[in-house]
């Protein structure tokens, strides 16, 4: 008997029920994802008009009501040391921008006011060069020529696209890559590094003197371009596939609740989208353990971060009806593996916490709500948010959810290349798409942590010590799974022993941003009996 074997073995009654359906649930996504992956997109027969995806419609307005808001700027810096090629280099941007016509969209109004996309012809991409090599105090030249780069708004009618190349020494460099979410996300990230990296390798090596003919370059012929997918996204989605999925949603999220998280400030009658990103490291030791506790319990990794993200929002609101948002790759079929475009989806995720469960027990409700999305993803966040309706103010940042949570299962790879040595290089272009979001990933040393928050409403102090809780949340779930949520303590002894003091002055006004604490058993009397 292996181990895997002998885990089930000692399965109780009430687990094995709950391991047999997670396992016919993951069957059914299985077989959904091999149904879709049988859907062939074809190459669009049409160029005159390209409309563009849901997702891209969304992004569309929001620039046309906020054209000087950079929060949907994808901004990558990289160090480059060793005898850079700038030639050659250009020469590999030339070619990804060719291989991808997503790079080379901008988007206009057709005759009837309706948004479409507008493909350019390839063409050979010029490189801006700044030299600050005889800048004195070059390396803060450096912190605000990326600052002012990642925070400048794209205009949607011009190029989405924008490389620079920053000459710091004769061999030191730092490359600033900018994209427009509207044409890029994450996983099209990943896939321009890996592609940056093969090129720069193959035109260096001289395999090549030309890159005029695609066949030549080491990288394999794209079957679809992105256009082509939101042409077969718009006659996918409607009929039985549309009335299936939106039948779900509109079930699943009937009566939705607004997350009353305590804030520092009120929200402003316009969301600003002004934020910043704070970043957390959780130790070696505290994220194996945690790998090793969502084996044994038969869940994701995410499930179960996802999961105590959720009981720390129960206990700074105290309410029963928690909705996160998350993010999913929207890449079933094989065609789209290799682009570079707008395919990622958001999933609204609703839990119930009421009656005091066991942690296990809440994250079984968790992995449930969470699979069923996964079955029902194809219905575009965009595409839900227009046959909902919700009701919308300008102080909303997004609609259905105030609060996001991702883990990145897969790393933008390193680059490396010949005789150079490439670094990533961490600016903040000082925006925040969500009033809150967790964004964890996988790292060999541990679990990373990024977190983007809208300073409209939030202090840094008040984020730290959110972090902190849920560090402390983590630690003592996996000390001990088997307790009930009220059981289930943020504080440290040292923040319970600060508050009682803090409580039992009753000339000092509790401070409203501590509310979540009220809800920690051994003080909430003392606390009530204060205010």
């Amino acid at each position: 008997m292996n181990d895997f074997e002998r885990q089930i073995a000692a399965l109780s009654p009430e687990q094995r029920m709950v391991f047999e359906k997670y396992l016919k649930q993951k069957r059914l996504n299985k077989e959904r994802t091999q149904e879709i992956s049988k859907i062939e997109i074809k190459k669009r027969q049409d160029f005159s008009e390209i409309p563009l995806s849901f997702a891209q419609q969304r992004l569309w307005f929001f620039q046309q009501l906020n054209p000087n808001n950079s929060a949907y700027n994808i901004f990558s810096a990289l160090r480059i040391e060793g005898n850079l090629s700038i030639e050659l280099l250009g020469k590999v941007f030339t070619e990804i921008v060719g291989r991808h016509e997503s790079l080379r969209t901008t988007f206009t109004t057709n005759s009837e006011g309706i948004p479409i996309q507008v493909i350019a012809p390839s063409q050979p991409l010029k490189l801006p060069i700044v030299d600050l090599k005889e800048v004195p105090n070059r390396h803060e030249e450096l912190q605000m020529l990326a600052s002012k780069e990642a925070e400048k708004p794209f205009d949607l009618t011009k190029p989405l696209l924008r490389i620079s190349l920053l000459k710091l020494a004769e061999t030191e460099y730092v490359l600033l890559l900018t994209m427009h979410h509207i044409i890029s996300d994450r996983w099209s990230l990943g896939i321009f590094v890996r592609e940056m990296k093969v090129l720069y390798e193959f035109f260096s090596n001289k395999q090549s003197t030309s890159c005029t003919n695609a066949g030549q370059i080491p990288l394999s012929k794209l079957p679809i371009q992105y256009a082509d997918w939101t042409v077969w996204q718009q006659k996918y989605l409607q009929g039985e596939v549309l009335e299936v999925q939106t039948n779900y949603w509109k079930k699943q999220l009937a009566n939705l609740p607004v997350l009353k998280l305590p804030t520092d400030r009120p929200r402003p009658a316009i969301a600003t989208y002004k934020g910043v990103k704070q970043s957390f490291e959780l130790s070696k030791t505290l994220s194996d353990a945690l790998k090793t506790l969502s084996v044994k319990e038969g869940i994701t990794l995410f499930t179960l971060l996802l999961t105590v993200f959720k009981v720390l929002l129960y206990k700074y609101t105290n309410q029963n009806d928690v909705v996160v948002g998350t993010d999913i790759a929207n890449r079933n079929q094989v065609e789209t593996e290799g682009l570079i475009g707008f395919l990622i989806n958001t999933l609204v995720l609703r839990t119930d916490l009421s009656r005091n469960p066991i942690f296990t027990q809440l994250l079984s409700r968790v992995r449930e709500v969470t699979l069923k999305a996964y079955v029902h993803q194809d219905l575009s966040f965009d595409k839900l948010v227009d046959i909902l309706k919700p009701e919308r103010n300008l102080s909303e940042m997004v609609p259905l959810f105030q609060v996001k949570f991702d883990l990145q299962q897969v790393q933008v790879e390193p680059v490396e290349l010949s005789n150079l040595t490439v670094s990533p290089l961490n600016f903040d272009n000082g925006t925040a798409k969500f009033e809150l979001r967790f964004n964890l990933s996988q790292t060999d040393r541990g679990l990373t942590g990024l977190v983007e928050y809208s300073t409209d409403i939030f202090d840094t102090n008040t984020i730290t010590r959110m972090v902190e809780h849920y560090r402390n949340l983590l630690e003592r779930i996996v000390a001990n799974p088997q307790q009930h949520l009220s059981e289930l303590s943020l504080l440290t002894e040292q923040e319970k022993r600060q508050l009682l003091v803090e409580c039992n002055n009753t000339e000092v006004e509790y401070p409203l941003r501590c509310i979540h604490e009220l809800f920690e058993a051994q003080v909430e009397k003392t606390v009530m009996r204060s205010q």
